[in-house]
């Protein structure tokens, strides 16, 4: 009788997420069509695009993390039904995210040159670095975009963002076909194909939310009246002491995952392209936690502005037991075709690179099977995360995700890697090792606020 009153929760959960999961699958597939696309002309050009997509990740969550804060203060004015605060969130949201993009793209700019100190292989850094200006500047459109659709998440409109990121890929997949092996009137660019198919979907992914937004009758309250003279610093404070530290909550993951693809450059082209591959799949199926993570940020938030803390913490077990259901599901997936997903990624018929194809697939086919198991506690942490988001509790949250990654499993992935033969197995153990203490130190963290919260 208890789980019935989690499971009864369980279809309005997925109908709030199943658009932000689909949405969020886009970006992701964004990235696998690359790989895909890339991985065929050859080992060392998919490296490079590793090396590169890697450090504008970093950035990206940044700017993705920031944006989050956004979420959470519009359910909590759309429970009130306040239009008057949900227009202030909307317009200094937006503000605040062009001004990151911005400023991101600056700083990938300016720190271009230390990529030469990164120990990887020369052929990789020497095509990487062009690969990485035109990613760079995607980020400008994308952290826009994020604007829109975290205030349109946090009004329970989910389908907006779903339909840009599915127009985006179509985009993406066609400028990637004709740009990176020519066709008609396009050049043959090769890999730097792909850095524009991803630039131009960006900027179509924003320019159709926008349009979708400001055509959709209940958000044209939202639109009036936006002027930079009217931009408070307040405001501004009040959404940078959410977002900052929902922004180093990401990036201390994100930066997590990169370490692991600069150790894995370390060992070689075929550990990075591995890794790369291993990291594509575990993305996608993630982006499914991601979402329910998300659906956790809107109805907590909604709840909290209701001041109904039982029903809050109802809602958020369900969503978290909706989540471990789905990523135990995933894993059996992962051991089950471990063999055979990374195939996707390789052309085995390219005699001139089979011997480091093969090694590749050997590689990547034991890196699955770490990431079948660590699916679990990903998606337990990511899920709390977004339940906590939505109680706009974040600076504790930001300690225990950093002692996690960075005091915890960023050293279990230097040692194992690097000083034991277990190399890029051994990398993504300590991955296991950081997201499995996140995962346990924020439920505590949720369990302790929702019992205090109900008294």
């Amino acid at each position: 009788m208890t789980l019935s009153i989690y499971t009864k929760e369980f279809s309005y959960n997925f109908k709030l997420a199943y658009p932000i999961i689909i949405g969020m699958l886009g970006h992701i597939i964004v990235g696998i069509v690359d790989n895909v696309m890339v991985g065929h002309i050859g080992p060392t050009e998919l490296a490079a695009a590793s090396l590169a997509n890697s450090l504008v990740f970093v950035a990206m969550s940044l700017g993705i993390g920031f944006s989050t804060a956004i979420t959470p203060m519009a359910a909590a004015a759309d429970g009130k039904k306040d239009i008057k605060e949900g227009r202030s969130t909307f317009h200094h949201g937006l503000y605040l995210c062009t001004i990151l993009g911005l400023v991101l793209f600056g700083v990938i700019l300016i720190g271009k040159p230390f990529v030469d100190m990164m120990g990887q292989p020369e052929n990789v850094v020497v095509l990487a670095k062009p690969f990485l200006d035109i990613i760079a500047f995607s980020l400008v459109p994308l952290i826009i975009f994020q604007g829109y659709k975290q205030f349109a998440d946090g009004m329970s409109e989910t389908k907006y963002s779903m339909w840009a990121t599915l127009l985006g890929n179509v985009v993406n997949v066609i400028l990637n076909y004709v740009l990176i092996y020519g066709f008609w009137i396009f050049p043959e660019l090769g890999f730097i194909g792909a850095a524009i198919g991803t630039l131009v979907s960006r900027f179509v992914m924003l320019g159709y939310m926008h349009y979708k937004m400001k055509n959709n009758e209940k958000f044209h309250p939202f639109f009036e009246g936006f002027s930079i003279r009217k931009i408070k610093k307040s405001v501004n404070i009040e959404i940078i002491k959410l977002g900052a530290p929902s922004a180093m909550q990401m990036f201390f993951e994100v930066a997590l995952f990169t370490g692991a693809v600069w150790l894995s450059g370390l060992l070689g082209i075929t550990n990075q392209a591995a890794n790369q591959i291993a990291l594509s799949l575990a993305s996608f199926t993630f982006m499914f936690a991601m979402g329910l993570s998300v659906a956790a940020t809107i109805r907590v938030g909604n709840q909290k502005g209701l001041g109904d803390f039982k029903k809050l913490r109802i809602v958020a077990l369900s969503i978290f037991l909706l989540a471990i259901l789905l990523e135990i599901f995933f894993a059996i997936i992962f051991v089950l075709f471990h063999d055979y997903l990374p195939l996707w990624f390789v052309d085995k018929n390219n005699l001139a690179d089979l011997v480091q194809n093969t090694e590749v697939l050997t590689i990547a086919s034991q890196l699955l099977l770490v990431a079948a198991v660590f699916q679990i506690s990903d998606g337990i942490q990511v899920v709390m995360l977004g339940a906590l988001r939505g109680l706009q509790d974040v600076k504790i949250p930001m300690y225990i995700t950093f002692i996690a990654y960075w005091v915890v499993g960023f050293p279990v992935c230097i040692w194992l890697g690097l000083f034991t033969e277990l190399k890029a197995t051994g990398i993504w153990i300590g991955l296991l090792a950081g997201l499995t203490t996140a995962a346990l130190f924020l439920y505590l963290r949720f369990n302790y606020l929702t019992k205090k919260l109900i008294g």
